[in-house]
């Protein structure tokens, strides 16, 4: 299992382009991935699920994968919050 804990730097939040991206990117991964805020925690393959945080710019967010391929996933995934999910930061 990893855990990372990341803050959304974009000014827009996590809203519905980077919440379909962040799905779309961990849909090829074999692992579990869950994303936790203010002790609500969602299965992050879900793009509900994901909008239902309403993470905006500073939030943190606590992320989880567990699997096989988990270092990846997290990689991938983590890399594409800090950036900012390639959106104006």
């Amino acid at each position: 299992m990893i855990r990372h804990t990341v803050r959304i730097k974009n000014r827009a939040g996590l809203h519905t382009r980077p919440a379909a991206g962040l799905v779309k990117m961990v849909t090829p991964f074999n692992c579990e991935f869950t994303i936790e805020r203010d002790g609500f925690r969602i299965n992050a393959r879900s793009i509900i699920g994901v909008m239902t945080l309403a993470a905006e710019q500073g939030a943190e967010l606590f992320l989880e994968f567990d699997g096989p391929d988990e270092a990846a996933a997290a990689e991938a995934i983590v890399a594409y919050i800090e950036r900012g999910f390639d959106e104006e930061v």
